[in-house]
């Protein structure tokens, strides 16, 4: 199979985007397949990483979701003879999904939320907990849909550990920090704020932030003056291992929390954009992670009194939260998805 990705990462885009569909380009190089993206210009500081997993990189000088872009796509879709266009990014919507049909494409549309007024793409994803075929009533009756976190896009670093058992801890004392590859509103230092000054024996905690985090000198001094144990990280390659060494993880409400999922971590989740909320909600209503909204973080003391207060319940909870979150992914998504389109392809 070859897949065309067409998805863009930016300081406020984030990478979450480029990074799921990462995981689909993957597992589709596994299989023999090949995979190309196509992004805007300020993906480039992905471009590496891409490279580097085997897949290749274009970019567009459109507007994203504009008719020239979709043009660009159509035109590097047919040059490569690609089996698939995989659209991943709020501004792809109905009439993006229509001109790739309307082009004799074949297309998959990755979404969180039913963010477009109508559904072109043969196939729709939508990985969250939360998905719902209500979201996508308005869609073609040839539309197939992939709900749920069956379909949860894991990078193949955390392939090896689908089935690893994780060891309770007798005290949570060690703390994993990860709130996304931008970050554009410096969370990531309110966390270190409030983690020097969480008074827990032993305590300490590795921050990772990304290639795109603006904010990064910042970060550095503010862990270079800690008197807690606290070790900055940057384009970390060893994320399932940072996960098996923490007891406890801080993360944002993206594609993380099914990573943490999987490697049956608690977590903390700051909804740090909008189309996170629901999901993360869902997830403290089935009692498997502590939420802080977006509102919470502006009231003085809230996020250590919800740090202390998380480590504090781990104590009693912790071997029920990690075996809930084993159940929510099997790690097997990306595979999943791919029979899906193999599938497809023959009729």
């Amino acid at each position: 199979m070859h897949l065309l990705i067409r998805a863009d990462a930016s300081t406020q885009i984030g990478t979450g985007h480029v990074m799921r569909c990462l995981a689909l380009a993957q597992a589709c190089l596994a299989e023999g397949g090949q995979a190309h993206f196509l992004m805007g210009s300020e993906g480039a500081s992905l471009a590496q990483r891409i490279l580097y997993e085997g897949a290749q990189v274009s970019y567009g000088s459109a507007q994203g979701g504009s008719k020239a872009d979709a043009e660009g796509a159509i035109a590097l879709a047919k040059n490569l003879k690609a089996d698939w266009v995989v659209v991943d990014g709020y501004h792809f919507g109905a009439d993006y999904q229509k001109w790739l049909k309307d082009a004799g494409l074949k297309v998959l549309a990755i979404d969180d939320y039913g963010h477009a007024s109508h559904y072109w793409a043969d196939v729709v994803l939508n990985q969250n907990i939360t998905a719902d075929e209500a979201l996508y009533a308005s869609r073609e009756p040839y539309t197939q849909l992939l709900l749920g976190t069956r379909y949860a896009l894991l990078r193949k670093e955390f392939w090896p550990w689908r089935d690893w058992q994780r060891q309770i801890p007798p005290v949570a004392t060690k703390v994993l920090v990860t709130l996304g590859g931008s970050d554009p509103d410096n969370v990531t230092l309110l966390v270190i704020q409030a983690l020097q000054r969480v008074d827990v024996e032993g305590m300490e905690a590795i921050v990772v932030v990304g290639g795109s985090n603006p904010h990064y000198e910042q970060l550095e001094q503010a862990v270079n003056s800690s008197k807690t144990s606290i070790t900055l990280k940057q384009n970390v390659t060893n994320m399932p291992e940072l996960m098996v060494w923490a007891d406890l993880a801080i993360t944002a409400g993206g594609s993380t929390c099914w990573e943490t999922a999987l490697m049956k971590l608690p977590s903390l989740v700051i909804v740090i954009a909008e189309n996170q909320r629901e999901s993360a909600l869902k997830l403290a209503q089935l009692g498997l992670a502590l939420v802080i909204k977006p509102e919470d973080l502006a009231v003085e003391g809230k996020l250590c009194h919800s740090l202390s207060y998380f480590i504090n319940l781990m104590g009693n909870s912790y071997a029920q939260t990690s075996e809930g979150l084993r159940r929510l992914v099997d790690g097997y998504g990306s595979k999943h998805i791919l029979d899906t389109l193999n599938d497809l392809i023959k009729i």
